[in-house]
């Protein structure tokens, strides 16, 4: 904290900006941006020395690789207000990993762990005041990085630039969802990019996403590239189902993300004496257990949606099914993890970390996945 308080002083048009700045009366998802944001360029092989700047336009040259060849991915975690207003960190160790695997994807350089935690540390520190402390909500975060060199051979670039962007938030849906099973096209392939935090992956998903709100619902439920049979996940959740009173979620295939909060639920529902299971799930199973009853509930997860119940899904044809219980085992397993995040509930699991604390949240970051 010490050192990032000796930055904003240092800095008297960042110090000014903080002190004009205030919350709006409502805080929607994503679209309220912080007026500070953190950057670091990587320039003649290495990475230089990174801090806080005004938020604002980055230049970018419209021939970079960036715009020409999609070479960017990007991170979503989250501050929290803990006790006396102190920013915490939900399992950034977790982010970091992700977001060094995709870049590596990309063929980009890795934002080494001490510049990430500087990052996050400077951000979440000088805006602590302005997270919000209601339920479900928080500084969201999102670590970018992304290719400037400009050219139009098919190559990446040697210099990148990484910003770390904020925006005071909501949870994503206040209410239970309405999810359309897509059927014609798919979002990533095996082999391709599905598993990273890319935006190519989004952007592939956004023409499927207009359809399904057309057709009344809220957002698709992608199917496995190769027989389109097969539950993956939603276009910015993964997928959860309650079937037989256990919990039972698509397996890892390299073509989809592999979550924090899933991971964070399942961990959650075993400590809770739920039976979990990862495993290949046939929609049309699925759908089958919905009608006989075996399925319950189903629910969709991320770290902006925190959990968000699923109250009906269908087909582009008008079929629905609707669910007999909504926002059961969602409910209970998104208050336990709300719970820890929100320091209201002991952390049995070492997930949180300060913030404020750099040297802490570096080490914290390095110790890679074993918390």
């Amino acid at each position: 904290m010490e050192q990032v308080l000796k930055q904003q002083k240092s800095d008297p048009a960042i110090a000014e900006i903080l002190a004009g700045y205030r919350l709006p009366p409502s805080i929607p998802f994503g679209t309220e941006l912080a007026p500070v944001m953190f950057r670091a360029d990587y320039r003649g092989g290495r990475w230089q020395a990174g801090g806080l700047v005004p938020f604002g336009p980055v230049a970018v040259n419209p021939a970079s690789t960036a715009l020409q060849f999609a070479q960017q991915a990007f991170e979503g975690m989250k501050a929290y207000r803990a006790g006396g207003g102190r920013p915490v960190l939900f399992r950034p160790n977790l982010n970091w990993r992700r977001f060094a695997r995709s870049a590596q994807r990309l063929r980009m350089p890795a934002v080494p762990a001490a510049l990430f935690a500087d990052a996050l540390s400077s951000v979440a520190s000088s805006l602590a005041r302005f997270i919000p402390a209601g339920r479900g909500q928080s500084l969201y975060l999102r670590p970018t990085l992304f290719g400037l060199d400009a050219h139009f051979a098919v190559k990446g670039s040697d210099n990148f630039a990484f910003v770390l962007i904020a925006s005071p938030s909501d949870a994503y849906y206040s209410k239970p969802i309405r999810v359309m099973v897509e059927r014609i096209n798919c979002r990533a392939a095996a082999g391709g990019t599905g598993a990273e935090k890319v935006g190519g992956n989004y952007g592939a998903s956004l023409l499927a996403s207009e359809n399904c709100v057309a057709h009344g619902f809220d957002q698709p439920l992608w199917l496995d590239p190769a027989s389109r049979k097969n539950i993956e996940e939603l276009s910015a959740m993964n997928f959860m189902a309650v079937i037989d009173g256990g919990l039972h979620t698509p397996a890892l295939s390299g073509s989809l993300l592999e979550g924090v909060t899933r991971s964070s639920l399942i961990t959650l529902a075993q400590r809770q004496g739920i039976e979990t299971t990862e495993r290949v799930m046939p929609v049309d199973e699925l759908l089958r257990d919905i009608k006989t009853g075996r399925c319950t509930e189903l629910f969709a997860c991320g770290t902006g949606a925190i959990v968000a119940p699923i109250g009906t899904i269908g087909e582009a044809d008008g079929t629905k099914f609707e669910l007999p219980q909504v926002n059961r085992m969602s409910s209970q397993l998104r208050d336990a993890l709300l719970d820890i995040q929100q320091g209201k509930a002991e952390d049995p699991f070492g997930w949180v970390v300060d913030a404020t604390d750099l040297n802490g949240l570096t080490r914290y970051i390095e110790a890679g996945v074993s918390r």
